[in-house]
This record gives structure tokens, sequence and C-alpha cells, in this order.
């Protein structure tokens, strides 16, 4: 029970609200103080001068954080050709800066992924940094992922020898952490693997970000066992997975399944109606004089406690459990008294430990083959991380119907182990993976066997590892249930590439005015398609991309439903009164809870169509009149 002091003091409200803001920006409290400056940043106050003080702080820190909160002005196009199942699946690959790409989906995905998985490059002086520009990070994204040297190699890596080292690395990290904060479920978890170049880093990063109270483990990997000799120091066998929940008091992780392995030491020598048991000392680990008694065993002896130790139960409890036949004296009944544990009875799984073994999680060399496996034995991917891995941090992380987002994801390991993990509990995880284009080395396999750029294997990993997971349930299949659980998987994805906005934008070329008045009659950027506008509709007004859309004929015109009617697009020229009314009929047999309607700002004949239009539509119970 829980015990209460009255301290005869009102309401701490200073404190209070000292907690709450801590729960809404953890970055702004430091040892229980607010940092007012940052405070002012985060609500959009930024200082003129550098007047960063924060201990962990480096040049650019402002300069992110503004970044990350400034709004992306593009957009993500659905590439139909690239994915696979496109019709039902509800899982989503997007080819883009990942930065963009989380602003994009903070609307849409805002506190509803249950996990966050990512292995970002490890600032080893070799791998890809990407720099962001603050004043149009978009345009940088478009530019940079074309440029390659003349030798096809990637010119954008992180060499410690340029001046600011970790500086870029934390400048790129930052802003994207921060905005996949916003994107995890009151109760999610986010894994980030790294290595010792910037773990150190990355703690007080994720400490500052997530509040240190929301830490929960540094699990250590064994990412290879044989000893390197050429290593000039020690040789590192091992890198970290740094885990932290978005709030720890909600956070609640799930048990590992028990193996073989671990019930192997429980036994039922006495045959007891309970089911098999193990046994465990019954020996305190402090010590009590009041427990130091003699317990009568079978053979009518006395058992004591060794000298200096004592029983972990009094007297009393001792006895109840020797009645309930949960003590074991051996066999013949004269053995030191211990407890019986009953499988039945402990928890139906165990508790995860922070050291992760190759044994059980596999290493390097294992991810390589498997990649290799899936790609006509070709070294298509260095360094990818073992399925068993990731799947172990799905189990510890997610429950079946739980939205898993991966925005570095490289070869697309996370959603290979979404999908073999689906296969293996009947789940129905769906996964959002998100990569730069970044290109492979001319001189690499991968660009010989035709993958320009890494979104090229992630994709077709994905298609293949879906196929084989697929083909292997229904070659095991021995029930209906099996061959229905094969049909079942999602192992398709919706492939969406970052791109421009597909309105244009108001940018008036003066020695040609009159054709730019023209030219923006027409607000569609030449080249995009109707359904381009319709997802970017639906990302600006936080829909979830993998909703099904259906296409409705009104009046000859092509009418948009999403969500069975709460949102209808229609980009349609010369929208008419019958058409109107044919909208209204449409409400009527779809039935939505609210209807919204989109329509082109230069659809309409005339102003005065659009009033009367929108006036129609109100007085039909669509209060949402919305034109672009």
């Amino acid at each position: 029970m829980q015990e209460t002091k009255l301290n005869g003091e009102s309401l701490d409200i200073l404190s209070g609200n000292v907690s709450k803001l801590k729960e809404l920006f953890p970055e702004i409290v430091t040892e229980d103080k607010i940092d007012f400056e940052k405070l002012k940043e985060v609500l959009g106050e930024y200082p003129e001068e550098d007047k960063e003080r924060y201990n962990f702080t480096w040049k650019g820190k402002s300069a992110s954080l503004r970044l990350a909160q400034t709004p992306s002005t593009g957009t993500l196009r659905p590439c139909k050709e690239e994915s696979k199942n496109w019709n039902n699946t509800e899982n989503l690959y997007i080819e883009g800066d990942n930065l963009e790409v989380l602003k994009l989906l903070q609307k849409s995905y805002y506190g509803k992924i249950k996990m966050i998985y990512i292995d970002p490059p490890y600032n080893t002086g070799k791998d890809f940094v990407y720099k962001d520009n603050y004043n149009d990070n978009l345009q940088n994204y478009l530019e940079l992922t074309k440029q390659v040297d003349s030798e096809g190699n990637k010119t954008s890596t992180n060499s410690d020898t340029h001046g600011r080292y970790h500086t870029n690395w934390l400048n790129m990290m930052y802003p994207r952490l921060r905005l996949a904060r916003n994107l995890l479920t009151n109760d999610g978890v986010m894994f980030v693997s790294i290595d010792d170049n910037e773990e150190d880093n990355l703690k007080k990063l994720c400490n500052e970000i997530f509040g240190e109270e929301n830490f929960v483990s540094t699990i250590i990997w064994e990412k290879n066992f044989a000893p390197k000799n050429d290593n000039k120091y020690i040789s590192t066998s091992h890198e970290y997975a740094l885990c932290y929940a978005k709030n720890k008091n909600k956070f609640s992780r799930n048990l590992l399944p028990r193996s073989e392995e671990h019930n192997k030491g429980y036994k039922n020598p006495d045959n007891d109606e309970r089911g098999i048991w193990s046994s465990g000392t019954m020996l305190a680990t402090t010590f009590s004089s009041k427990y130091v008694f003699g317990i009568k065993k079978p053979n009518n002896e006395l058992a004591y406690p060794p000298e200096g130790r004592c029983w972990r139960y009094s007297e009393k409890k001792v006895q109840e459990l020797i009645d309930d036949n949960r003590i074991w004296f051996g066999k013949d009944g004269g053995n030191v008294p211990r407890i019986k544990r009953f499988l039945s009875e402990v928890p139906d799984g165990i508790v995860p430990q922070s050291l992760w073994k190759h044994t059980d999680v596999g290493n390097n060399q294992n991810a390589t083959n498997l990649v290799k496996s899936i790609f006509d034995g070709k070294h298509i991917f260095t360094f990818p991380k073992p399925l068993e891995y990731l799947k172990k941090m799905l189990v510890i992380g997610t429950n079946s119907n739980d939205i898993i987002l991966d925005f570095f994801s490289g070869s697309a390991t996370t959603a290979h182990s979404v999908m073999d993990l689906n296969a293996e509990d009947n789940g129905n995880r769906k996964f959002i993976m998100v990569q730069l284009p970044e290109p492979t080395s001319e001189k690499d396999e991968a660009y010989k066997a035709g993958y320009k750029n890494i979104c090229e294997i992630g994709k077709e990993r994905i298609r293949r590892a879906g196929d084989k997971i697929v083909f292997e349930l229904k070659k095991d299949t021995q029930t209906s249930f099996d061959g229905k659980k094969a049909s079942n998987l999602d192992i398709g994805f919706k492939v969406f590439k970052l791109d421009s906005s597909n309105l244009q934008k108001w940018d008036p070329d003066y020695e040609n005015l009159e054709q730019t008045l023209l030219d923006s009659v027409e607000n569609l950027v030449p080249g995009r398609s109707e359904l381009d506008l319709v997802y970017e509709i639906m990302l600006k007004y936080g829909i979830d991309l993998t909703l099904p859309i259906e296409e409705f004929t009104v009046q000859d015109k092509k009418v948009y439903s999403i969500g069975l009617g709460a949102l209808l697009i229609c980009l349609e020229d010369k929208i008419t009164s019958d058409m109107v009314n044919e909208i209204i009929k449409l409400k009527e047999d779809l039935s939505p809870e609210i209807m919204r309607v989109v329509f082109k700002d230069n659809g309409f004949l005339s102003d005065s169509d659009k009033t009367n239009f929108k006036e129609t539509l109100k007085t039909n119970g669509i209060e949402e009149f919305v034109t672009i």
C-alpha cells in the first residue's frame, strides 16, 4: 500500500507546469530547470546571436533545429510501376531525403508509429553523410542526389580530415531524430544502431530529444566472433543499439519466447500434478536472525541455513509451502530444502538481456550471406544487419498490427524482418521504409548487376524476400489455416518518391509576363498526373497513404473517393450544378460521418458558380469546401 504524508502545502503548481512542459518538450529541461532560451526556439523564436550555452552543443545546432521545424514544400509522388501489390498492400517504400520525408509524414503518421529502427551512417569517414541545406533543402536534395564524381564515386562522404567531422554528423542526425520522435505512439520505442565512432554523441543527442528518463538500454551486439589479427590495438567484436522509449512509463516491452534450452532444467521427479518444475535456493540474500530456524525434513532431521545466512521465508510461510508440496527435499527426503518453481506458473517468456550474442541473432557474415543468397550469390550490399537481430527488436517492441518505420533503410532488412516475423506469428505489422537514392559506385558489384542506387537494391530485396517467404509457407502448408496465412501475408509495398510540389508556385518571368499569366491558369506542374495531386492532397490532409482510393464517374467527370467518402477530390474543369447534385447523391450513398470536397480553383466556369456550388454543398451537409 502506498504511504502518503501530508505536508500542509497546497498544490505545487509551478512544479506541475514544469512537468507538463517537460512531457511536451523534454529538451528544454535541464536538471529540472527550464532553459527559456531553448523554449523560445522550440516555440519558433530564434535568437539573433549565437547564445547556445547548453553543455552539449555544437556549431549549427540552432540551424538544425530551425531546419527540423521548417515545413517541407515537397510532396510524395506515387510510383505504381515500381510497387508490388499496389491495390491491397499497407506497406510503404519512400525514396528521398529522409529529413524532407519525415516532415511530410508528420500529419499522416503523427503518433502512429510503434517502433522505429534506424541504422544511420556511423561516421566512419567513408560513409555517405547527407549535408542539409538550410535555405532550400528540397532543392538541395534534388541536385545532390544526381551528383557523383567523374569516376562514379559518391561526393558527400564525411572524412575525418574535414574540420567539422562530428559537427556534420550531429547536424544531420539532430533534426531527423527530433522529427522521428513525433511519429512514435506514446508507448512507442526507438532503436538506433551505432558503433564507437559516435555512440557517446548519439546517447547525448537522444537524452536531449527523448529525455534521459526515457533511456531503456544499450544493447551490445556481437557482430563478429573471430579476432582480427591486423587490428593495431583491440579487435572490436561488437557494436551497439541504443533503445529509447517515447515515454518509458507507457512503454511495455514484450517478453522473448522461451526456447527448449530455457526449459531443459524443468522435470517432474515426484509426478506433481501441476507439471514440470525446477528447484531454486531457499536462502535469502540479506540476513535476518528471525529467519534462522530449523526446517523439519521428511527423514525427521532438521535443516538449518549455513552460518551467517538465513531462510528467505518465515517459519509460518515455510510450513504453508511444505503443506502445498512446494518444497523439495530430494528423492530420499534428506537433502537441503529447495523451493519448487513450476513452468506453468512462470511468465510465458523471458526478459530480454542487453548482450545479444551472434549465436542468437547472427553476425555480419550471416547477414551478408543472406543478402547474397537473395541476389543470386552477388555481393550487392555491404554490412547489412542480420534478420534475427531485427526480429528480436520487433518482438520486444511491437505487437501484431503495429507500424514500423526505418528511415535509413539501406538494403531493407527491416522490411524483410517484418514480413518474416508476420509469417511466423500470423501478425499484420506494417512497414514504412525511407531511403535516400544514394548512388552505387561504378566499381561495385551492385552497379554492375544493374542497381544504380541503394533504393533499387532495397526494393528488389523486398520483392524477392516476400516471394520466398510465401513460397516457403506454401511448401510447408499442413492445414487450410496455413494456406490462408500464406495468401494473406502482405508482401507488397507502395513506392513513393520525394519531389517538388505538383502545384505551380508563383514565380513570374517579368520579361514575358503575359505568358506567365497564361501558364498560371493551369496550376499543375507540367508532367504531373492527377494521381500525383490526389496523393499530395492526402498527404497535406494527414490521410494514411495506404488507404484505398475509389474512382467514380459523375457526369462524365472523374471523382476520387478516399476513406469511404470522407474526402472527395475532383480535378476536372467546367464543374456544373448537375455534377454538384450528383456529388450530394454520392454523399447519401457512401454515408461518411463527415465529407470534404476538393476542386481545382480554376475548375469553375465563373466565380459566381464557385460561390453558388459552395453554398449548395454546405446546405446539404458538406461543410468543408476546398480549392487548390
